[in-house]
């Protein structure tokens, strides 16, 4: 007796049909945890014309990550076509800073006068970081000062730290 000839080859047939389309739907639906496939972190975008306000930018940035638990990040700069300068700063968690060191150390007083001399606008970010660190360290806030152009083309930023 042939399978075709068999009174329950319908029955064999469907059952076979059925766990093939069983086997297929499996496939299909993976049973796995999602995939992290992007991680963005908060950032945030300042539009600055002068060097005080890219300190202003800057200080911004620490108080926006703060909210997040991190340390701000100097992502890009950019120019827009209006010719305001525009800064994007990520928030890091995690990671340290390394700040610039000073051009003039200052004594450790309670109201020293920190400053730097820088060409680009990196460098006056990382010079405020670093005087709002040492600041902080030590129960101040900072406040930027004065910020001046010398005849080399360099730019010197003085900070001072104040009481709170």
């Amino acid at each position: 007796m042939t399978a075709a000839a068999s009174p329950f080859a319908p029955t064999i047939l469907r059952t076979a049909s059925l766990l093939g389309l069983l086997a297929l739907a499996a496939c299909a639906q993976p049973h796995s945890e999602p995939q992290q496939v992007q991680v963005s972190n908060p950032s945030v975008t300042y539009k600055y014309r002068t060097d005080q306000e890219l300190v202003q930018a800057n200080e911004r940035a620490a108080a926006y990550c703060s909210t997040y638990q991190s340390t701000h990040r100097t992502a890009t700069f950019g120019t827009d076509p209006d010719g305001s300068k525009r800064v994007v700063f990520d928030c890091v968690k995690g990671t340290a800073m390394t700040p610039a060191a000073p051009v003039v150390a200052a004594a450790p007083a309670m109201a020293p006068n920190l400053t730097y001399t820088y060409f680009t606008d990196q460098e006056l970010l990382d010079a405020s970081r670093n005087a709002q660190n040492y600041c902080m360290s030590r129960g101040s806030t900072q406040v930027s000062s004065t910020i001046t152009t010398n005849t080399n083309g360099s730019r010197t930023a003085m900070f001072q730290c104040l009481p709170r």
